[in-house]
């Protein structure tokens, strides 16, 4: 058979080439095979070859019909120039002495930070020269003078004060950390150097191979062979055939082994995992518990470390029962400390042990990071689960084991700050405070009893704390009031105006308005707000709702209207509560926006009803709006003067319905009572608003629909003298009081009030008990356009008052001092703050004079003279 690549000669001139073919490509297998110092002798010979086929000048076949011609002086000059080709083994050298270049430049600047990265450069590029290599003395030289030139910097900075960066730092101590290890390897070579520096180097005698870098064992070998040695007559073997077993004392290398490859790529966690839980069974000390489970713990902590996914519910707990184990191995063993300013201890097989002049033994870790990151963990599994399934009421309940941990985490480092001598910032015992504080906030002081007795119970009889006391009554709020104040007094910034919101929520929660209300004023958040973290903003928003829910429980109306007016008015209450996403028709939101917004989100026993929440605000916005429809009648800027423009919208919507059955939900109910209200038909309001079914998810319900009785029967009086006062001359307050069924008194209190506001021309006259109506008062057309000329003028004023103000930047303005009129809403505040409430009582002017001049913000109207 020919081959298809036959050339234009007979047979044999072609089989010839296929031989030389074959014959070429095994001498090119053979020369691949060989060693890299034989590569360079098949190069010297291959130059020989060509020299002589050169000066033969003889045609030959094959390679050599391609040699060029040697009467070209162009051609000679390139052949003499030829670059020799150089062994992998120099090329490794090269590239480690310019490694070793590069540290000398550094030690030089002293750049800690590049002298790791080569350092670490070079012990892999010595491995490789190790493979069946002797070690370089160049190597044994640099080590031992690296060595010194650490501990040289180690000194120099205990000894002067001046820190270096955070760079530098992070360096000298990676390099610290690392050239001890490395150097116990190549300890006698290092001592022979330091001995005669001239004399090792220049010696002919080659040095004995140093012990190969250990190979990296898998762990789940080791893991394995633990598991297997149950089993009588096996056992595991690693490579090398050494059977590989778990001793205390091979302990501190093993965790070594992990923390080397904790974060690296394809790095198995949960081999690394049981590795730890099988070095936790086997140690027989304090120091090794102590280590194994902190390193364990935040091993564990890794496997939830995408802020998308929660940690695993079996870890999490595993997580809990060893924070718990840890807490009370260093409540037994008190020369233990787990601080976060300790060194790191580097000799593995010789653990710490007290000095004369030592009190402590420090390990280094964190444990309020731990606390925080557990519940961080807890918080983002809530936030993956149905609310409305089983599993969430039964993961809601390991809130209790996490708040006994936090409680615990708080008398540990409080008895750590008392000892005085090891520097404990105040910073982590605030933080701690914090976390305690955020679970109770917002819980009623039924369950903060419960939660403070379970904590109590889990640790050890002799804790005790002076920050909070075993005999806190927390029904009483003392428990909150203590928390508040202690960090009031020891924290700065965020932390101090969380805690105070979290005060006045919890004031609000238990019903006292007035306490909540006026600690909100006094702490000027309302005007700092925009400059805080969203999460700060979405608590000032919480606890801004929570207060106007305590007004309108107090009977206070107008105060619970205008504080609910920034959040309910702008239509985005679930947004602004970090109760849900809001995805608008027309936004642009990135992924990666949207996943910020998921990860805000509240767990769902933490919300506040919405729909109770809209219900309040309506019902409020119906008592104020109806009255103010009734008294301005067809008045010109009827439109300019509202108090609730949502209510507004949804009452003309409603209105421009030709067919309304009866009510379906909590906006139909409500819509429908401010219609009969509006018709004097105060009896059917009142049983609209009863059948809302909402009202049963408040605390004493049937005190609730009493009190909105009585308002919407004062409303109805007021709607009522509004809208036929002119069809009268006198009107007995005998007939009121039948009409709306209200004492007496009561009647001639709001005919009082309403003839003192001005807002009803009429006198009354308490000796017939009667209410006299006085004629030809009502302003004319041109009076009326006057009036709303003035108010727009003085608008205008204010306008150019507060932009003035802004560009000058002065403290206040001249109006502002005089107390002007319409300031009651508050202005805008930030991306989660919400619109301000503009105008806030609008065309109600006279409800709200006095008082309102030197408050500012959402509760501006809410404090009256």
């Amino acid at each position: 058979m020919s081959s298809r690549f036959f050339r234009g000669g007979d047979d044999s001139s072609s089989e010839s080439s296929s031989e030389e073919e074959e014959l070429y490509t095994d001498e090119e297998e053979e020369e691949k095979a060989k060693a890299d110092s034989d590569e360079d002798e098949d190069e010297d010979e291959d130059e020989s070859e060509e020299s002589s086929s050169d000066d033969d000048g003889e045609a030959k076949p094959g390679a050599s019909r391609f040699l060029r011609d040697a009467s070209s002086e162009s051609e000679e000059s390139e052949d003499e120039e030829r670059v020799k080709v150089k062994s992998a083994k120099d090329k490794r050298f090269e590239e480690m002495e310019a490694t070793i270049k590069l540290i000398e430049n550094g030690q030089k600047n002293g750049d800690w930070a590049s002298i790791s990265t080569e350092f670490d450069k070079l012990n892999r590029q010595v491995a490789k020269i190790q493979d069946n290599q002797k070690t370089p003395k160049q190597y044994i030289k640099t080590i031992a003078e690296l060595e010194d030139y650490m501990n040289e910097a180690v000194a120099k900075q205990k000894v002067t004060p001046k820190k270096m960066n955070a760079t530098a730092a992070r360096g000298l101590n990676a390099v610290k950390q690392k050239i001890k290890k490395i150097n116990k390897d190549y300890q006698p070579q290092i001592e022979a150097y330091r001995e005669d520096n001239d004399g090792f180097m220049e010696s002919s005698d080659e040095e004995e191979v140093a012990p190969k870098a250990k190979k990296t064992v898998r762990i789940a070998d080791d893991f394995d062979q633990q598991l297997d040695d149950d089993i009588e007559g096996f056992a595991t073997v690693g490579k090398g055939g050494k059977t590989l077993q778990f001793t205390p004392e091979s302990i501190f290398k093993h965790l070594r082994t992990i923390l080397e490859t904790r974060g690296k790529k394809n790095t198995d966690r949960q081999e690394q995992i049981k590795v730890m839980e099988k070095l936790n069974e086997i140690a027989n000390t304090p120091y090794q518990k102590i280590r194994v489970l902190l390193t364990l713990i935040s091993t564990r902590f890794d496997l939830g470390s995408g802020g998308a996914t929660s940690m695993p519910l079996d870890h999490w707990k595993a997580a809990e029962k060893e924070m718990t184990a840890l807490f009370e191995i260093l409540e037994t063993n008190t020369e233990y400390v787990v601080v976060e300013n300790a060194e790191e201890w580097e000799d593995d097989e010789k653990p710490p042990a007290l000095e004369k002049d030592q009190k402590y033994i420090k390990v280094p870790g964190s444990m309020v990071s731990y606390v925080e990151r557990l519940d961080d963990e807890l918080t983002r599994s809530l936030q993956n689960i149905d609310p409305h399934t089983s599993e969430y009421i039964e993961r809601l309940t390991d809130e209790g084991a996490l708040y006994n941990i936090i409680v615990r985490c708080m008398l540990y480092y409080e008895y750590l700050h008392k000892q005085g001598d090891l520097d404990i910032p105040q910073e982590s015992i605030n933080r701690i405070i914090t976390r305690r504080l955020e679970h109770v906030y917002f819980k009623p002081a039924q369950v903060i009893k419960i939660l403070e007795d379970n904590a109590w119970k889990s640790v050890s009889p002799k804790a005790e704390s002076t920050i909070t006391p075993r005999a806190q009554t927390p029904e009483a709020g003392n428990l909150v009031n203590v928390l508040c104040t202690y960090l009031f007094s020891h924290a700065e910034g965020i932390l101090r105006a969380r805690a105070m919101l979290c005060q006045v929520y919890f004031l609000a929660l238990h019903n006292e308005y007035y306490k909540a209300r006026d600690m909100l004023l006094m702490s000027h958040l309302q005007e700092n707000i925009p400059n805080f973290d969203v999460l700060s903003q979405i608590l000032y928003n919480r606890t801004l709702v929570q207060v106007g829910l305590c007004a309108f429980r107090q009977g206070l109306v107008y105060d619970a209207q205008t504080t609910l007016q920034e959040i309910c008015g702008s239509g985005r209450q679930k947004e602004l509560l970090a109760q849900g996403v809001m995805m608008q028709r027309y936004s642009q939101v990135s992924p990666e926006q949207e996943r910020l917004e998921k990860q805000r989100q509240l767990p769902f026993h933490m919300h506040i009803n919405l729909e109770l929440l809209e219900c309040v605000y309506l019902t409020c916005s119906m008592l104020l709006e109806i009255p103010v429809l009734a008294q301005t009648g067809s008045s010109p800027d009827i439109r300019k003067r509202n108090i609730s423009k949502t209510y507004r919208r949804m009452l003309e919507y409603h209105e421009r319905q030709i067919f309304t059955g009866p009510p379906e939900n909590t906006r139909d109910h409500v819509m429908q009572a401010s219609k009969a209200l509006a018709a004097g038909d105060w009896k059917k309001s009142i049983q609209f608003i009863h059948n809302i079914k909402i009202w049963e998810l408040m605390p004493h319900a049937e005190e609730i629909k009493t009190m909105l009785a009585k308002q919407i029967q004062e409303e109805g009086l007021r709607t009522y003298l509004f809208t036929y006062a002119p069809f009268y001359d006198t009107l007995a307050v005998e007939t009121l009081s039948g009409m709306f069924e209200l004492e007496a008194s009561k009647v001639m209190a709001v005919v009082s009030k309403m003839i003192s506001h001005e807002e009803l021309a009429a006198s009354l006259d308490q000796v017939t008990s009667t209410v006299i109506f006085r004629k030809g008062v009502e302003l004319s057309r041109l009076q009326s356009l006057a009036l709303t000329m003035s108010d727009r003028a003085s608008s205008l004023i204010e306008t150019n008052e507060r932009t003035l103000e802004q560009r000058t930047q002065g403290t206040s303005n001249a109006f502002e001092r005089q107390g002007g009129r319409g300031r009651g809403g508050g202005r805008g505040g930030g991306g989660y703050r919400g619109r301000g409430g503009g105008r806030g009582g609008g065309g109600h002017m006279q409800r709200q004079a006095g008082g309102t001049q030197f408050t500012g913000g959402a509760l501006g109207a809410a404090v009256r003279g």
